[in-house]
């Protein structure tokens, strides 16, 4: 039996620690090859070969967690049998104490009777033999507000558990100050409101491979003031240890919000055009070829291409770009960004599952899911830094009071407050935390960074490989110079648009957008047709007009001295010639040429001004890309079959130069796999999404240098995490033993750590 993969959705999943958790767990069930576990998505990947999915998802549910079932590929998955009593339609709490580092309680509120989707309970921690996980199966990439969990936070059965626990504190007070004698077994029963869930998930997590884990180290440092007589103390440590996983949850929710969010900008709703009438229909419902109606001031709810209509889209929900773009018949168009001016109709080119939005939140989530070097390198040092900790914090609880004659209330009471101070949570969310907002904040920009590990290495390119056609040009011929030698430039260029009326060849098409743009009234034309492979002919007005290369027009007449000049100029301009005869006579000259993309030469010189090499390799012939090159400052290599571009970059490989290659990911796939990173540029499409490392998806030359600013942002957002993180813990080790700290602040230090550095990686969300 071939390896599968499936995919869920991990419901409470706040910090690395509880990744780590449900990682070591899952991997113990027998038949699992692989897990990858995405903190920020709530998501989790199981390749396995045969593995029990009942037993694997008891083992995460055991741990406290909620686990749900999505689709891999956006489509509906097959669902795990549910119980008879899962098929219900009515709204229940599930009251789960979940583990998401401290035994967090989450409340499931299950909002059923959604059209399409399958109805299921939740993970119930009083019958876990009896009610297996419920399946989700909404298109993944779309609205998840239907998943459990994913209320408010001031819902969650975490938020209740901390209030009951803080209220059942200030109440221990109270009562203490007019009951003294009842002072410690009050406080004992405070502790335990919020203490008894935490323990419950420490034994679980050891049961599951996981002995240390920070529900473990709480348990002990509390069971342990209990015993030295710091029973009050105990109570609020446990409540604070409870606020700052809350805040911790907020912030961990506000990141995986962030990447979910960009699935609200579609529309729920589309007008479809059905026998010559529009109705409303879900958009969810719209299939590829059905053809739509998008009002001015309406988003637009899926992917197509322009049938009808012109006018300005607003792209700037999806690509951050501030100016409407332009939109003709045959142009895309992308779902979730806004027709500006007038109707426009449009036929879906993909299913709603698989619009640009929908794939850009599915890649960044899997993505999320493979590690940087530097994630990996964090996870393997805080394997030995909790037993270390753990080690440490025996030996100043012990040594002391044994070698020296130190009290023993003293010393062990330091030794708890460090077993507080080392849980790894902070450093190990450190990295994760700013790679999932670096990869979220690219991709709200068009920027698919497919994991961490690319990203990491883009802050290290220091050369990038440019392809000349459809990437520092725009792909497309545009009529560039008109020479008019009898009559003037409408009346040439309405002419040699009356010929080519009906072609979709590209130099065609480049002369009809020119008499488009100009307002001209195309005359009518006899007799049009293709001459021999060398031109178009016809009658037009009462004349003979012939219309193609120069050698074509120069098998016919004879070219004057300053026609041929003119040619030549245009040509060493890397322009195409067309040459328009009428009867006989030449009427002038139309000149026409790949333009480069309207922010080439300013993506390049931002490249440049950050120390970076550029080059282009194009197949294209030299003159060509010597005038493109020429234009754009870059330095060119032209001719090249695509195993020279490969070669090329092993070149620069060996000049000891790490090497960006930015295509169409097509022609270019030799090179783009062979350099260190392969950046795609295009419009969102299959290709550009799924051959490379990384994707420009709106086909901006800039973004090439924003995607490595953004790399080398997040890399120093990393730094500062991993220092803010052990600094702190560096500063309260020493104050503790020192005597100047005890419990309050070492719990402060731990909570206060992972929010602040959860805190920090948000602020590239933030980024520009």
């Amino acid at each position: 039996m071939s390896a599968v993969k499936t995919r869920y959705r991990i419901d409470g999943m706040d910090c690395a620690s509880c990744a780590a958790k449900i990682d070591t767990a899952v991997r113990r069930v027998t038949g699992v090859a692989d897990v990858s576990v995405s903190v920020t998505a709530g998501t989790m990947t199981v390749e396995h070969d045969g593995a029990d999915l009942v037993i694997l998802e008891k083992r995460v549910s055991g741990l406290g967690y909620g686990i749900f079932a999505l689709p891999l590929t956006g489509k509906t998955a097959p669902a795990p049998a549910a119980p008879a009593h899962a098929h219900h339609d009515h709204d229940h709490p599930h009251d789960h104490a979940h583990d998401a580092c401290c035994g967090h309680h989450h409340d499931h509120h299950h909002a059923h009777g959604h059209e399409h989707h399958d109805h299921g309970h939740g993970p119930s921690h009083a019958a876990p033999a009896k009610a297996p996980v419920a399946v989700a199966t909404a298109v993944e990439g779309h609205d998840h507000t239907h998943l459990p969990g994913e209320g408010p936070w001031w819902q969650s059965g975490k938020a209740r558990l901390t209030l009951v626990c803080g209220a059942a504190l200030v109440a221990a007070y109270a009562a203490g100050h007019f009951v003294p004698r009842l002072d410690p077994w009050i406080f004992i029963a405070a502790l335990l409101i919020g203490l008894v869930p935490v323990a419950r998930r420490a034994v679980m997590a050891a049961l599951s491979g996981t002995p240390f884990s920070i529900e473990m180290l709480m348990t002990i440092a509390a069971v342990g003031a209990v015993i030295i007589g710091a029973v009050e103390e105990a109570a609020a440590v446990v409540f604070l240890f409870l606020v700052g996983e809350l805040l911790e949850g907020v912030a961990a929710g506000r990141a995986r919000d962030s990447i979910r969010s960009l699935t609200s900008l579609v529309p729920k709703t589309a007008r479809l055009i059905e026998g010559g009438t529009t109705r409303e229909v879900s958009a969810e419902s719209l299939t590829i070829g059905a053809v739509i109606l998008v009002r001015p001031g309406e988003r637009i709810p899926c992917d197509g291409e322009v049938l009808e209509g012109t006018g300005a889209v607003n792209e700037a929900p999806v690509t951050g770009e501030s100016v409407p773009v332009a939109k003709l018949p045959g142009d895309r168009v992308y779902a979730g960004t806004v027709n500006f001016e007038s109707a426009l109709t449009i036929r879906a080119t993909t299913e709603p599952s698989d619009n640009t939005i929908a794939r850009v939140v599915r890649l960044v989530e899997e993505a999320q899911e493979s590690k940087a070097p530097t994630e990996r390198f964090i996870d393997r040092f805080s394997r030995w830094y909790t037993p270390l900790i753990v080690a440490l914090a025996a030996l100043v609880a012990i040594v002391p009071p044994l070698v020296f004659g130190a009290g023993w209330d003293e010393w062990i009471y330091k030794g708890l407050a460090i077993l507080l101070i080392g849980c790894p949570c902070a450093l190990v969310i450190s990295t994760p935390a700013a790679i999932a907002a670096g990869l979220a904040s690219g991709a709200r920009r068009g920027l698919l960074i497919k994991g961490g590990a690319v990203l990491e290495v883009l802050r290290t390119v220091n050369a990038v490989a440019f392809d000349k056609t459809g990437t520092l040009t725009a792909g497309k011929p545009e009529v560039t110079d008109l020479i008019a030698f009898a009559g003037d430039e409408a009346a040439l260029i309405a002419r040699a648009a009356a010929l080519e009326a009906g072609s979709t060849h590209p130099l065609a098409s480049a002369i009809l957008g020119e008499a488009a743009a100009r307002g001209l009234a195309i005359p009518p034309v006899q007799n049009a047709g293709a001459v021999n492979g060398e031109g178009v002919a016809g009658m037009v007005e009462g004349a003979a007009l012939f219309l193609g290369s120069p050698r074509a027009a120069s098998t016919r007449i004879s070219l004057s001295p300053p026609q041929q000049a003119a040619i030549a100029t245009l040509n060493d301009a890397g322009k195409t010639v067309a040459v328009l005869l009428a009867d006989g006579v030449v009427a002038g000259l139309i000149a026409m040429r790949d333009e480069p993309r309207a922010d080439a030469a300013a993506g390049l010189a931002a490249l440049k001004a950050a120390g970076i090499r550029t080059v282009m390799l194009t197949g294209d012939n030299e003159r060509a890309a010597r005038a493109i090159g020429g234009d754009l400052g870059i330095e060119v290599r032209a001719g090249l079959m695509p195993a020279d571009k490969q070669r090329i970059v092993g070149e620069l490989q060996h000049e000891g130069l790490i090497v960006a290659k930015v295509g169409d990911g097509i022609n270019d796939a030799p090179a783009l796999a062979a350099a260190n990173v392969g950046i795609a540029m295009g419009g969102g499409t299959d290709v550009a999404l799924e051959t490379a490392d990384a994707a420009v998806l709106h086909g901006r030359v800039g973004d090439v240098a924003a995607m490595i600013g953004l790399s080398r942002a997040t890399m120093r957002n990393i730094h500062e995490n991993i220092t803010l993180a052990l600094g702190l813990k560096a500063l309260f080790l020493v104050t503790t033993i020192a005597g100047i700290t005890g419990l309050w602040p070492a719990i402060l230090a731990d909570t206060g750590a992972t929010v602040l550095v959860t805190a920090n990686a948000l602020r590239l969300l933030g980024r520009k």
